[in-house]
């Protein structure tokens, strides 16, 4: 009986010991509704997949007429893309709501560009300059939106992300425009209102210049904890807009200026990339007589700059351009800059540096040293001056080679007295030549020749010396005649376009002259045809004033070098072609009225009394007899 007793008491005890733990422990509302969740998120899960089950069953007999396939992938689509959502919000954070939206465009446009601005990075991603049209007649455009990348590089939640290709919208979804002046405002929104990017656009009337104000709100605790400055990336693959393709190469390059320093630029005849060595005030993508041009209000950090040749046909170079702006991690800072869409007009770019120094106008080659100085203080001076009376261009530079030529007239005048002094010497001369014809008395032959010049007060540098003169001048502009926007698709004559090469006849089935082209150009030819008819008719080329091999070797000299100006000048600026011709023209002329007015009977009478007067030996003579008594002197050892 006892023994029963106790064993009820310890089966009480134990029922007290049970209904306690399964009091303390049930669970609390909070885990009941959670539990709940999670049991109602399993039935929804359980739910999908029977229905998209049954939906893949569907499909399945559908198709298996046609293709005999399983869609098993297709019962699991909907998980997978719950958990590809999952990641891309955990990999692009705030950003994740910008990664889709709508395509659209809006344009800024005033009286001489139309930019089109994308919601796709917000970026510019068209320009049409108005008052121009390509070698085709159809509108020119800088760039296209499938050809052209802008945006900052995001360095958050441990990757980066570009701007350029996420999403943007327009605040009030609209352009603002003002009496003077259009506003775009383009804003990257993410999941947080407080935070976000934007790029303000404006354009005002009569200017190249698009402003851009790029914007950064509420990011100091989503851009990484190291970030200084943000990345900017700019790229372009610039098409084709003349006729010749190889003379676009040529010219189209990117140009820089370092902060507070020079201008500089990456070849042209080459892939080129380089990390510069100091911050830049802005970079250009300089095509043939377009450019566009990113210009900081300060300046961008650490740039990098490639220049790439595009060989796909309507392409001509691809340009990439990394630089940084600064980065404070404040609430709200902003970085400004401007674009300049529009010609490479020299006068143009000079105005737009005007105010800060920019030097844009350095990007337009007008040669270096003398040549550059002589075609910036000279020639567009007398150019621009002319353009003021609306004439045709080719009369243009038919008074700016009358302009010159007058100008260089009493240089050349020298030449055609020291010719006709040649050429009065020139019997005297045949004589000595006669008197040492063996080759080892070379020197006594010189020798002599230079004393009966000196004595007749003839310097057989002198004919020389102005033609020097003219070189620089010569070579000026074969660099300002091709770089001149003004000249391009102006018509003179049969040429339809003097900035670049005139064409009377086109070789067929592509057939090419090495070295001198596929067409004839009549301006290189008539060019070409002055030179030798020049040449034909001054008597200097008679070889006078110097040995017989001497005479052959200029004579040669002279009358090959107009060949390799027609193979040059075939594929070049008719302008230039044109130019030459018609100096040479003018200088044939002037060489004509010259022997007219020169009195060879009285210069002769001058010459005989030079002779009857004592010469004073110059150190430089004494020098050269020293050295031919020193070589004779050697022969006899």
């Amino acid at each position: 009986m006892g023994s029963d007793r106790n064993t009820y008491i310890g089966l009480f005890a134990i029922g007290l010991i049970l209904f306690g733990w399964m009091y303390w422990s049930q669970p609390s509302e909070k885990q009941l509704e959670r539990q709940k969740a999670v049991h109602d998120s399993i039935v929804n899960v359980q739910q999908q997949q029977q229905e998209e089950a049954k939906a893949a069953s569907i499909a399945k007999k559908a198709e298996k007429k046609d293709t005999g396939t399983s869609i098993h992938d297709t019962a699991n689509h909907s998980s997978d893309s719950l958990v590809a959502i999952h990641k891309l919000q955990s990999d692009f954070g705030i950003f994740y709501t910008a990664l889709k939206g709508p395509d659209k465009s809006y344009t800024l446009e005033n009286d001489l560009l139309k930019a089109t601005i994308s919601t796709k990075g917000g970026k510019v991603e068209s320009v049409e300059l108005k008052n121009f049209k390509t070698s085709d007649g159809t509108p020119l455009i800088l760039f296209k939106p499938d050809s052209t990348r802008f945006g900052l590089i995001l360095n958050a939640y441990s990757r980066e992300t570009s701007t350029d290709s996420l999403y943007f919208s327009a605040v009030n979804s609209q352009v603002s425009v003002t009496k003077d002046s259009s506003v775009l405002v383009m804003q990257l929104n993410t999941s947080n209102p407080a935070k976000y990017i934007q790029y303000i656009y404006s354009l005002k009337t009569g200017t190249y210049m698009l402003q851009c104000k790029i914007r950064v709100v509420g990011m100091q605790d989503v851009l990484a904890s190291n970030t200084q400055d943000i990345e900017l990336n700019w790229s372009m693959q610039t098409p084709s807009q003349e006729a010749n393709i190889k003379k676009q190469q040529g010219a189209s390059t990117i140009y820089y200026k370092f902060y507070r320093d020079d201008v500089d630029n990456l070849s042209a005849g080459k892939d080129e990339k380089k990390p510069l060595t100091s911050d830049i005030s802005w970079v250009s993508f300089k095509q043939q007589f377009f450019s566009s041009i990113l210009i900081a209000n300060t300046k961008f950090s650490s740039p990098t700059v490639e220049c790439k040749q595009d060989f796909r046909p309507g392409f001509v170079k691809n340009y990439t351009a990394q630089m940084y702006i600064p980065y404070t991690r404040s609430t709200d800072e902003s970085f400004g800059m401007s674009f300049f869409f529009g010609p490479n007009n020299y006068n143009l770019l000079k105005k737009y540096s005007s105010d800060n120094d920019l030097q844009l106008n350095r990007q337009i080659s007008l040669g270096w040293g003398i040549f550059g100085w002589i075609n910036r203080y000279v020639v567009i001076l007398i150019f621009d001056f002319l353009s003021q009376f609306n004439l045709n261009f080719g009369i243009v530079i038919l008074i700016l080679t009358l302009v010159i030529k007058a100008l260089l007239f009493p240089i050349a005048y020298r030449t055609y007295v020291s010719s006709a002094k040649m050429r009065i010497l020139k019997p005297e001369i045949d004589e000595i030549n006669k008197k040492f014809p063996k080759t080892e008395d070379a020197m006594k032959k010189q020798q002599a020749i230079m004393a009966l010049n000196k004595k007749a007060g003839v310097n057989p540098l002198a004919g020389c010396l102005p033609m020097l003169f003219q070189l620089p001048i010569l070579y000026a502009l074969f660099s300002f005649f091709p770089a001149s926007i003004e000249l391009r698709q102006q018509h003179f004559l049969w040429a339809t376009d003097l900035s670049t090469y005139d064409s009377i006849y086109t070789f067929k089935n592509g057939f090419s002259i090495p070295g001198y082209g596929d067409h004839i150009s009549l301006f290189a030819l008539l060019m070409t045809l002055s030179q030798y008819l020049y040449l034909a008719s001054n008597q200097q080329l008679m070889g006078t004033g110097g040995t017989d091999q001497m005479a052959k070797t200029m004579k040669w000299m002279m009358y090959i070098t107009p060949i390799f100006f027609l193979s040059a000048l075939n594929s070049y600026s008719a302008g230039l072609s044109y130019y030459y011709f018609l100096a040479n023209l003018i200088t044939f002329g002037q060489t004509y009225l010259a022997r007219q007015f020169i009195n060879e009977a009285a210069l002769h009478r001058k010459m005989q009394e030079n002779r009857a007067k004592p010469v004073k030996v110059s150190k430089f003579q004494k020098r050269l007899e020293e050295m031919a008594k020193q070589q004779q002197a050697a022969r006899k050892r």
